[in-house]
């Protein structure tokens, strides 16, 4: 990773954003990690999905929430959205000067993981589409095939707090089935809000395929550039959670404490 030297202090939070309440699968793990540091993150659900929007429309709500993070004190970042990271995160680690911590689709263990030699990754299309997407097949699926499916409509779904509605369950199947038939025995869930909806996708595929999701590497990268960078917190107490949504929603406070798993402290943003 080519992140500048820090600026931030170990008493500051650390920064989380997505474009809209997926990235709390991420916020999740990093909870688990470090349950004392303080946290922030922005859910732009008003623009969500990401994976249809243009590359520099992604870029510009990227440096926006950065600057919204920072100047809510983050010591550091982390781009909880493939989307983002993809379109994004050069242009954010030149422009700050903290550790900026991004996300990218499994494809790497899931090559190592796979017994057919098949793997499925289920991702926006903007991911699937994405320079860094064809870096990462390039690098780490060769000898395996890698079959991908672009998921219009389950962000929504999820967005809404649908995790288990027969249009989620409908979605899900479609998208799956061609996974399946191609004899996919592991599948990357290649977009942070596909983890809550982790129950219903086993279901479906039952105990003999694996899925792989990033938030816990992500955890552990953050962990990592926090101890490099001498900003892991001196409090012992447990970490204070602030999240802004700026959701057209009237249930978007429901939906993130839902999906955190306990009432959330929520500011409507913007």
């Amino acid at each position: 990773m080519i992140d500048s030297q820090p600026t931030g202090t170990s008493a500051q939070p650390i920064g989380v954003f997505d474009s809209g309440v997926g990235g709390i699968s991420v916020l999740k793990h990093i909870r688990a990690l470090l349950p004392h540091e303080d946290l922030l993150y922005f859910a732009d659900s008003r623009y969500a999905p990401y994976g249809n929007k243009s590359q520099e429309f992604i870029r510009e709500r990227s440096s926006y929430l950065a600057d919204f993070l920072i100047k809510q004190g983050a010591k550091s970042l982390v781009v909880a959205c493939n989307t983002a990271t993809a379109a994004a995160i050069n242009a954010l680690r030149e422009s700050y000067s903290i550790p900026i911590i991004g996300m990218e689709p499994a494809v790497k263990p899931a090559a190592a993981a796979t017994k057919t030699g098949v793997v499925g990754v289920l991702a926006t299309v903007g991911t699937l589409k994405s320079a860094q997407f064809a870096a990462l097949l390039e690098h780490y699926g060769q000898g395996v095939k890698v079959v991908t499916e672009g998921c219009p409509g389950l962000v929504e779904c999820i967005e809404r707090g649908e995790l288990a509605a027969p249009e989620t369950r409908r979605l899900v199947r479609n998208y799956l089935e061609p996974l399946l038939a191609a004899g996919a025995d592991t599948i990357v869930l290649g977009c942070t809000h596909y983890p809550f909806v982790r129950p219903l996708i086993e279901e479906i595929v039952g105990s003999e395929v694996a899925l792989i999701d990033t938030g816990a590497a992500v955890a552990r990268q953050l962990q990592k550039r926090l101890a490099e960078s001498g900003l892991f917190t001196q409090e012992e107490e447990l970490g204070r959670i602030r999240f802004w949504s700026n959701s057209p929603s009237s249930e978007v406070d429901r939906v993130v404490s839902c999906l955190w798993g306990e009432q959330a402290e929520l500011v409507l943003s913007a």
